[in-house]
């Protein structure tokens, strides 16, 4: 079962920006590369390090703790599949925009 989380207006990123978004007890980042909205969790898979200041290049983050690339639509690690992000779907309804969470989050 899947939880649907509206954004609030004001944390919809203008292009090429990101937000930071508390859902329960999880942080999210939002993305907006090219009008396209992307979700993580914002944490690192490799020491829990948070994505906010993480350089942006196209649809590829990069932590800043370490160097690590990841790609936005898939979560999957630049060139390897040892490491994955948690991403969310993000839906958009009657001019609204909400992110799809699995059920282990608590909103």
């Amino acid at each position: 079962m899947s939880l649907h989380f509206e954004v609030p207006q004001d944390k919809i990123p203008s292009v090429g920006q990101r937000s930071f978004l508390k859902i329960g007890e999880q942080a999210f980042l939002l993305f907006n590369v090219d009008h396209h909205l992307y979700v993580i969790e914002d944490q690192c898979p490799h020491q829990g390090a948070s994505f906010f200041s993480g350089k942006l290049d196209g649809c590829t983050i990069q932590c800043p703790a370490h160097g690590l690339r990841f790609n936005l639509t898939d979560g999957c690690m630049v060139n390897s599949a040892l490491l994955k992000l948690k991403t969310c779907a993000v839906e958009h309804k009657d001019e609204r925009v909400y992110i799809v969470l699995d059920s282990e989050v608590q909103a």
